[in-house]
């Protein structure tokens, strides 16, 4: 079982937004407002980069329309759609003074989000064709891990537990708290008795533990490629199987042949490579 997140679709409002702007402007957006008259209009478009998955165009035109809301917004490409350095991802027309001044707060979180997305398409491509899916993990920036897992979900990834609330992940910390795992395991069912429990184990020993326990969910975590063979086949799907730990593009179909069903990956939000656009003004 995993824990599909939330919609992460409607968290997005106003005043999350003027947060995000009133950190850029504070006082005023000096250098466009001394250019621009309040009343200019300008017609822009967003230009890809680089080659890669879109998303959070969405996102984007929220945070325009924020300080613009008769924006005119007319996206060419939809979340999710691979494309090639060049192409346009979005015109729109409006007040000049919102597209200049919400331009790069609107631009970091596109370009964050698409970034993920498609090291996320990457990754699920690496994997076609054996029964691994890739997760995600807690590894956002505070504030942002909504977007962030939605970014992976568009990227074709699957959330995992949105927080420490909504499933138990029993890790190394808690095993030596409890005094074992199956002590924890106890201690979880008797404090939330409907809650999803995961186990963290590094050896087929802890596996074995997290097995007799009846739990939902093991981490087998920088087990090598043969003891992950091992561990498919001592399970026998008596529990859902999460690989984790220095994945990477060397060595994740190697991982996804195990037999897994689940492969984390803590770099698809904690060392995201932003995907470049650029904003062009066409008219003023």
């Amino acid at each position: 079982m995993t824990n599909v997140a939330p919609d992460w679709q409607s968290t997005l409002d106003g005043p999350r937004i003027d947060r995000w702007l009133a950190e850029d402007v504070r006082t005023g957006d000096v250098t466009t407002n001394a250019v621009l008259d309040e009343t200019a209009t300008v017609a822009a478009r967003w230009v890809a980069k680089a080659d890669g998955v879109v998303a959070g165009l969405a996102e984007a035109e929220s945070v325009f329309r924020r300080l613009d809301p008769d924006l005119d917004w007319r996206p060419a490409v939809a979340a999710g759609e691979a494309v090639a350095a060049g192409t346009e991802l979005v015109a729109f027309d409006g007040l000049g003074r919102a597209v200049l001044t919400g331009e790069r707060v609107a631009l970091n979180i596109a370009q964050r989000m698409s970034g993920i997305a498609t090291a996320t398409r990457g990754y699920v491509e690496a994997v076609a064709g054996h029964r691994a899916r890739i997760l995600d993990t807690r590894k956002t920036v505070p504030g942002l891990r909504d977007l962030d897992k939605k970014a992976v979900a568009i990227g074709g990834g699957v959330n995992h537990r949105a927080g420490l609330y909504d499933l138990a992940m029993i890790k190394d910390n808690h095993i030596a708290a409890a005094g074992g795992i199956g002590a924890a395991v106890a201690a979880v069912r008797a404090h939330a008795p409907a809650i999803g429990i995961e186990v963290e184990t590094t050896t087929l020993d802890e596996l074995d533990e997290a097995l007799a326990a009846g739990v939902d969910m093991i981490m087998l975590d920088n087990m090598a490629p043969e003891t992950l063979i091992a561990a498919v086949a001592r399970v026998a799907g008596a529990a859902q199987l999460e690989a984790s730990g220095n994945v990477g593009a060397d060595n994740i179909a190697t991982i996804a042949a195990t037999g897994v069903d689940f492969i984390s990956i803590g770099a698809l939000t904690h060392s995201v490579i932003a995907f470049d656009i650029s904003q062009r003004i066409d008219r003023i």
